[in-house]
């Protein structure tokens, strides 16, 4: 399976007729010249494993990538890591203390089993080699300790705080789940109310479990052709404030996300104000958004706009190693002791040196030079956006499908194949099968491509290649009669029974799913990715969520959370003395 290579250096942009390739390799970006380099891709996803399409080579790549100059970008030092000018600079302060302690000729008597890769277990070292068994080390005091943090994790997250703008930031390497968990626990005590959007990540869900929080829901904004939530208004935070009063009751915190899993941003300095005026502090889920703020282009933070606990997945856009994270704090409304004994909880107490060490540096990379390290990115970004809007039946999201919403990652490209009559399920199974594309997140009428910093232009010319055939090969199929456009999301009719915590402590049993509606939910269920619930313990189950979860499962979606996820039977909550 090779795919063949194509200079697009000197292509105007345009769509252009079809190049029919021989099967193409993956391209990958050269760190060290001004061109990208094609060589074999070491691994196949296994989605993409069967015999690629006869329907690819006739079809072939598309021509028509823009010009954006890479030079200045492949000149970068920052991403160029071997340049001798990178390093004559200082070290990371954590990267360094690693560093000395992989290559210290010491007789090591401790965790971890593999002692510095000697007894490495050869299936994996042939694979990534021995460096990293002889970097991955415990907490010897000369690498600090993360739970109470004196020398180099210390000065790391330092560097990070002032680099992002925090009064102080915790390195987390459990993900974001845990600095989600930590920030409502340390807000949030039992009984008290937690503002959030009911299209949260499932990692808030289980902080109100692990809290004893109550949820007071807010219903993003929806969009039915696109089948997908928005984010959240000033007005919507202020109503459920309001509404909360109106019952005698205060929100101990207000949890956002932004942006959400496509892009999409509130407006957080109103709701941070409003916020504030109230004496409640914000916590911002911005997973999504370790790189907002760092270039004209891009929106910005929620620590740049007043937010008070701020999480961050340095991995998602960032370049720290998956699973590493940071929570930054500002403001003192919230008590960092809190913070750091909620972490201490739920994190692990023998964390990954090589996870942390990932985020000094990913810190380091961006501080170089943060002005234009998303150029290239942004362009490329821009540019696949402007072809794809020209291909009939393509729809690409942006801010006009979200007007009530200040700003757009611009990184975040969403696709919508439904006025091809496909689902974003079926789309992706022919772009992974017959072009080697591999998407972040699938949905019903869309899938979700994230551009990074390692975006390569061969790459984003597969994408346009790949979406012009299935527009070539779908646009005669007949469009379901069936595609109403409402503004309901499958989780605006929200009837909560339990809390959350109490559902998850209940009693249950399993019924089949028509025995389920108007029942209580005692698993969370959710279509994944994104990871948003449509099911949520506690919550009663309602005929349009259960028709909406079978839906997406019969188009491809993996159900996440169900104790049976063919969906037959469902765990429903034992409520008002039922026991059966």
């Amino acid at each position: 399976m090779v795919y063949a290579s194509l200079s697009l250096s000197s292509l105007p942009l345009s769509i252009s007729p079809a190049f029919s390739p021989k099967r193409p390799n993956c391209f990958q970006f050269s760190e060290v010249s001004n061109k990208f380099n094609s060589r074999p891709s070491p691994m196949t996803p296994s989605c993409c494993s069967q015999e690629r399409s006869t329907a690819v080579q006739e079809y072939g790549q598309d021509e028509s990538i823009g010009t954006v100059n890479t030079a200045s970008i492949t000149n970068n030092t920052a991403l160029c890591n071997n340049s001798p000018e990178l390093q004559k600079r200082s070290q990371p302060p954590l990267v360094s203390a690693l560093k000395a302690s992989a290559e210290a000729n010491a007789a090591s008597f401790h965790f971890p089993g593999h002692n510095r890769g000697h007894a490495a277990p050869a299936s994996l070292t042939r694979l990534i080699g021995i460096r990293p068994y002889a970097h991955d080390l415990s907490s010897i005091p000369e690498l600090d300790n993360l739970f109470c943090p004196q020398g180099p994790i210390l000065e790391a997250q330092k560097e990070a705080a002032k680099l992002f703008g925090s009064s102080e930031t915790w390195f987390l390497v459990n993900g974001t789940t845990c600095g989600v968990q930590a920030a409502i626990m340390a807000t949030c005590s039992p009984g008290e109310f937690l503002i959030l959007p009911r299209n949260c990540h499932l990692s808030a869900i289980s902080a109100l479990v692990l809290s004893g929080a109550v949820p007071k829901y807010i219903v993003p904004d929806y969009k039915n052709d696109w089948d997908i939530a928005g984010g959240v208004t000033p007005l919507q935070v202020l109503n459920a404030i309001q509404e909360l009063e109106l019952d005698g009751k205060k929100a101990a915190a207000v949890f956002i996300t932004s942006p959400t899993y496509h892009g999409v941003c509130s407006n957080l300095s109103d709701i941070s104000e409003l916020c504030h005026s109230q004496k409640i502090p914000l916590i911002v889920d911005e997973a999504h958004g370790a790189h907002l703020g760092f270039h004209p282009k891009l929106p910005s933070s929620a620590l740049q706009q007043g937010a008070d606990l701020i999480v961050q997945s340095t991995h998602k856009v960032l370049c720290s190693f998956t699973q590493s994270s940071m929570l930054h704090m500002s403001g003192d409304i919230v008590d960092k002791e809190n913070i750091s004994r909620c972490l201490q909880t739920l994190q692990s107490t023998s964390p990954s040196y090589l996870l942390l060490a990932s985020l000094d540096a990913a810190r380091a990379q961006l501080s170089e030079s943060p002005d234009i390290l998303f150029d290239q990115a942004i362009a490329l970004a821009n540019e696949a956006k402007c072809l794809l809007k020209q291909i009939p039946g393509i729809s690409v999201l942006d801010n006009s499908s979200f007007p009530n919403f200040p700003a757009f990652d611009p990184l975040r490209l969403t696709i919508g194949f439904w006025e091809l009559g496909i689902s974003g399920y079926k789309a992706n199974e022919v772009l992974c099968r017959d072009f080697g594309i591999v998407r972040e997140l699938v949905g019903n009428k869309s899938i979700t491509y994230a551009l990074n910093l390692g975006t390569c232009r061969d790459h984003v010319q597969r994408l346009i290649s790949g979406v012009k055939y299935l527009a070539a090969t779908c646009s005669t199929v007949q469009q379901p009669k069936d595609r109403l456009l409402t503004d309901h999301a499958p989780f605006d009719d929200i009837i909560m029974s339990l809390t959350p915590r109490d559902a998850f402590f209940a009693s249950k049993r399993k019924v089949t799913v028509k025995e389920s509606i108007g029942k209580v939910s005692g698993e969370l269920i959710c279509p994944y990715p994104p990871g948003i619930p449509v099911l949520i313990p506690g919550e009663v189950i309602t005929e349009r969520a259960v028709d909406y979860l079978l839906s997406v499962r019969s188009k491809g979606a993996d159900i996440s959370g169900a104790s049976d996820p063919l969906l037959s039977s469902i765990v429903v909550a034992n409520v008002g003395g039922e026991n059966y």
